[in-house]
């Protein structure tokens, strides 16, 4: 392929018949080669990142229109580097929770007209991400801090046991044996981390979300009806929300980090009876974290999106005052925790931890509730039909964040305090340190109920699957009138397509593990307070039973924890390098990194505010400047990045654009997980908008499906769907059998060149149908 860009013939107005058809790919970044079926292929603009190529007889098609009559010119928008799963981008996948709190703003019902519910609604969002935030910060501080600076640094029979890398921290070691230089040195390493977050974010917004869009006027009505959130001028373009949520989180990270670094020592000034001055200056950096807390989380309510209009400020003051000011803090409380205090000595966990991470449970138990409320509230109002979950997916969402990390986060910190502990006092039978927190101890207890509820679920899939497999080889055998029965092709095609329907249960299954976790989350808090200690270290009568009972779970958690980092760091390899593999995790990832940051700003970064921008830009100009007409064929989830780039088109230059999708999830997963921005009026409203639309789709297809399937209310006809396989068994015509596809190739079956060529004569009707064309496998 030539890589040197190679300058269009210039184009001008005229009034000849020119259509160009924009290929959009899916997620799965086919090759410009392959796109357009030819080997020599010109990028005729665009970067590294994502570009437009036409084949090399097709540069100066502007130059030539009378060439082009009774056909399109094919160019195609190349977005591979951008999509999800890119292999070098494996790591991402940690940040799978924040993304799952991000996809929870979008999820909401399409309430109109309910503003106060809908901004409570994402207000309880972005405080659940920002308290996500605040608990893997504190997962950091007790892996480094509590068990390592304060307990195993403090006691000798740890200390002894990992003298090759933590002897200088020793309590007999000298100057930094003091328990406050200890959590000064540990410090460092969260503070890291938030940094390494920090920037990630920032590089993030830097290179796709600021973006420039296309000038436009779009009012809020346009023929008497409200138009489509995605419509709206600055949808694409929230620079300003990710700058001041990124210092936002930032500053309350840094906050998590000051205050387990003032607790202990402000506590021993305290008992101690130390110096008036000391004292004071506990005193004062309490007051000066509590004040920076409680803005960052007034600016976490007080500002939200704005999509209304283009808004390009910064908030620079803002931003950096709060980023600089919460690293000043912590700066600050490094000194009052190094000074000299002889006497102290670190006993016990580290104080403030296990109010901070019990205290955080309880909170998003009480978000999740509240969103679960607001989200059944706006259902109530909403009139839009086959909203999955009955509102409950924002809620739904948000518990499998939380519960991810907390899982994960309670999972590492035991997993180092039985490695730092597992050599005791000379003489006793106690460990080496006192452990960490009794609720993450509790929830490590929690994991083998959950994996049950997991089993059971894979269970009940099962079997529900193999029912479907039996009813639908009647369907499949009735789908090929004339064709000799194979038992074991009809078998395969029932298969194919009882697999494609697990895909609308997955919602449901989610939703079934999310009130599991909750329910356990409650529980393993009870057990802690009951208790009052570890399990295994209660006294009697009930508490003993159920300390025992949860050391027992405890024991088996712990390496189940272990199993489930390794086999979600293999899926997420496996899905990086295969993103169009149909599981689970592909399709969540596929789903989430199409959406702007909207709660939570170490999210991964969204692909569609670099390529919708793009195409925007690209139809726009080309119909201004040629006076020609689009036709856009899209697969998959490029048929949801050129539904969104149409939206953001005047309304004039849609009425010029003819859209064929195929695989399309627009309404299977978009339109029934994101009501309020896919729902069956938005999509009305794109059909009536566009001058002519035709949606391909399979029975095998896991992903895509009709975009106005039946029961969800009359729609236009726009749906049509397609054979597979194309035959049953063998025949004269095909002496091979013909391979089930699912989403895959759909430019290989023979009615899409037909509904191909009855689009293309759509757009010139003054000329007839072009002649039979070549297909374009780009799918």
């Amino acid at each position: 392929m030539a890589t040197t860009p190679r300058p269009s013939a210039p184009e001008r107005h005229a009034s000849f018949d020119l259509v160009l058809e924009r290929l959009v790919h899916g997620i799965e970044g086919a090759t410009p080669e392959r796109t357009l079926a030819d080997p020599r292929v010109v990028q005729i603009a665009g970067d590294e990142t994502a570009a437009l190529h036409r084949r090399a007889a097709d540069v100066d098609a502007e130059s030539r229109p009378q060439d082009y009559q009774g056909r399109t010119v094919p160019e195609t928008y190349s977005w591979g580097p951008l999509a999800p799963g890119r292999p070098g981008r494996v790591l991402w996948f940690l940040l799978l929770p924040f993304m799952l709190v991000n996809l929870a703003h979008w999820m909401r019902p399409p309430a109109r007209g309910h503003r106060r519910t809908i901004r409570l609604h994402a207000v309880l969002v972005r405080l659940a991400a920002l308290s996500l935030t605040v608990m893997v910060v504190t997962a950091a501080c007790a892996l480094s801090m509590d068990l390592v600076a304060w307990q195993c640094a403090g006691r000798a029979a740890c200390t002894r046991e990992q003298s090759f890398w933590l002897g200088f921290l020793s309590a007999e070691s000298g100057w930094w044996g003091q328990p406050g230089r200890r959590l000064a040195v540990a410090s460092l390493l969260p503070c890291a981390f938030i940094g390494l977050l920090w920037r990630l974010s920032r590089q993030t917004w830097n290179a796709y979300e600021s973006q420039d869009l296309l000038p436009h006027q779009s009012a809020p009505e346009e023929d008497g009806e409200l138009r489509p959130a995605l419509s709206m001028p600055g949808f694409w373009y929230g620079r300003r929300l990710l700058a001041r949520l990124n210092s936002t989180h930032t500053a309350a990270g840094l906050c998590t980090v000051a205050v387990l670094l003032v607790a202990a020592p402000s506590s021993y000034d305290r008992q101690a009876g130390g110096p008036a001055a000391l004292d004071v200056c506990g005193w004062l950096l309490s007051v000066l974290i509590a004040c920076l807390g409680l803005t960052a989380v007034w600016t976490i309510c007080r500002r939200g999106r704005s999509e209304n209009r283009i808004d390009r400020r910064l908030d620079r003051a803002f931003t950096r005052a709060v980023s600089s000011g919460s690293a000043a803090l912590v700066v600050l409380c490094l000194p009052y925790a190094m000074w000299s205090r002889p006497g102290w000595r670190s006993a016990g966990p580290l104080p403030g931890t296990e109010v901070i991470y019990s205290g955080l449970l309880l909170v998003q138990g009480a978000m999740v509730v509240a969103l679960a409320v607001a989200g059944t509230v706006l259902f109530r109002r909403a009139s839009a039909p086959r909203i999955l979950l009955r509102g409950l997916a924002p809620a739904t969402a948000v518990t499998l964040a939380f519960s991810l990390y907390n899982m994960m986060a309670a999972g590492a910190v035991q997993g180092l305090a039985d490695w730092l502990g597992n050599h005791g006092e000379p003489g006793t039978t106690r460990g080496a340190i006192a452990g960490p927190p009794p609720a993450m101890t509790w929830q490590v207890s929690a994991i083998p109920v959950l994996l049950i509820v997991l089993l059971a679920l894979v269970g009940v899939t099962h079997i529900q699957l193999r029912r479907n497999e039996r009813r639908l080889r009647v369907f499949a055998q009735g789908d090929y009138p004339g064709d000799s029965y194979d038992m074991l092709r009809a078998r395969r095609i029932a298969a194919a397509r009882a697999r494609a329907c697990i895909t609308d249960s997955i919602p449901m299954m989610l939703s079934a593990v999310a009130t599991a976790v909750l329910l356990l989350s409650a529980a393993t808090l009870a057990g802690a307070f009951v208790t009052g200690a570890p399990p295994g270290d209660s006294g009697t009568g009930l508490p003993q039973f159920l300390g025992e009972l949860g050391q027992a779970l405890k024991g088996i958690g712990s390496w189940l924890i272990a199993l489930g980092v390794v086999v979600f760091l293999n899926s997420g390899r496996r899905a990086s390098r295969a993103p169009t593999s149909h599981g689970l995790l592909g399709i969540v990832w596929g789903l989430g990194a199409f959406w702007p940051c909207a709660a939570h700003p170490f999210a991964r970064l969204s692909y569609s505010e670099r390529a919708v921008p793009d195409l925007t830009w690209r139809m726009s100009t080309w119909c201004r400047t040629t006076g020609g007409r689009v036709l856009v064929s899209a697969h998959s989830q490029g048929s949801v990045l050129a539904a969104a780039a149409i939206w953001q088109l005047s309304p004039s230059v849609r009425r010029r654009v003819r859209l064929l999708t195929y695989g399309s999830p627009l309404e299977r997963l978009y339109g029934r997980l994101f009501p309020a921005f896919f729902g069956h009026r938005e999509l009305r409203a794109l059909h009536r908008d566009v001058h002519s639309w035709r949606n391909l789709w399979r029975a095998t297809d896991p992903i895509g499906g009709p975009v106005f399937p039946a029961g969800a209310g009359e729609g236009p006809e726009v749906d049509v769907q397609l054979r597979d396989p194309i035959a049953f068994g063998r025949s004269e015509e095909r002496p091979l059998p013909t391979p089930i596809r699912g989403n895959a190739a759909y430019s290989a079956d023979p009615a899409f060149a037909q509904e191909h060529q009855r689009m293309t004569a759509s757009a010139f009707p003054a000329r007839g149908a072009p002649a039979p064309r070549r297909s374009l496998d780009h799918a």
